[in-house]
């Protein structure tokens, strides 16, 4: 059970994964998905070395995809690689959602990326929002969606729009949303999904899962929270900050901090005035 911190969550600045190796992750997040680097390699500070309680130094590579950001971290001290048995009920599993144009395009671009779906893209159900959604792996093993939603076919040049939301896989969904609505999001109107499309798009047999939004104060990405009923996803051991699993969602808000909800995934908050 985490400690539900005296703090309030008012958008999210980046997300930030965790590699073994800096360079081909950046590579695969440069030449298939066109995200583009922000600045050089920086070193991570010691003070946010010491808030995810990681000795040693680490070093980052921050990406744009549209507007949003993302940061990848290699640490001299490397944790554990992604368990190979995390499917997509388990609750370490964190997929970031990137809005694409044409999901045909991107879906070609990935060459021998590790697909999760089975055959391909698979359009939803307006029940389930209607999208079309293809799910796969990073060369780490971190998951990945594409989401192509409806009407939106214009002719931009880049292959990622935005990072629309991070997903994240939970126990319990009525007492994981109640968890961050204490800290400032506002839930959202939630779908259950089910039904063949979702079964190809997720590789797991029978499912059914609650997806539920909590959104920011601020105009930002959000937080999806998807709560299996079935199949049921396993637990498994407690993440450290430099495990590849332990991808940290980064948050404005009041006061400075790392925070570990139910389920066991990352946030770090970073003090800031709310606009």
């Amino acid at each position: 059970m985490p400690h539900q911190l005296d703090v309030q969550l008012y958008g999210i600045t980046r997300f930030n994964l965790v590699t073994q190796d800096l360079e081909r992750l950046v590579a695969f997040y440069r030449s298939v998905l066109g995200m583009a680097p922000i600045g050089t390699e920086e070193a991570v500070a010691p003070s946010e070395m010491a808030l995810l309680g990681l000795s040693g130094a680490g070093r980052r590579q921050r990406l744009a995809a549209g507007g949003q950001h993302l940061a990848i971290d290699q640490f001299t001290a490397p944790g554990r690689p992604y368990p190979e048995t995390g499917d997509a009920a388990s609750l370490c599993f964190q997929h970031l959602a990137l809005v694409v144009v044409d999901i045909a395009a991107a879906f070609a671009r990935l060459g021998d990326a590790t697909p999760i779906s089975i055959n391909g893209p698979q359009q939803l159900p307006e029940s389930s929002g209607g999208v079309r959604a293809f799910k796969f792996r990073d060369p780490d093993g971190h998951p990945l969606e594409f989401l192509q939603f409806p009407g939106h076919s214009d002719r931009s040049e880049a292959l990622i729009r935005r990072i629309d939301h991070s997903a994240i896989s939970v126990a319990d969904v009525d007492e994981s949303a109640a968890f961050y609505a204490n800290l400032g999001l506002s839930p959202g109107p939630r779908t259950l999904n089910q039904g063949p499309e979702q079964e190809r798009l997720d590789a797991l047999p029978a499912v059914q899962v609650d997806v539920a939004p909590m959104n920011p104060r601020n105009p930002s990405p959000h937080l999806e929270l998807l709560g299996y009923r079935t199949p049921r996803g396993t637990r498994g051991p407690e993440r450290s900050a430099n495990d590849v699993a332990s991808t940290r969602v980064v948050w404005r808000g009041t006061g400075d901090s790392l925070l570990r909800d139910w389920d066991g995934h990352l946030h770090q908050i970073q003090s800031e005035q709310q606009p």
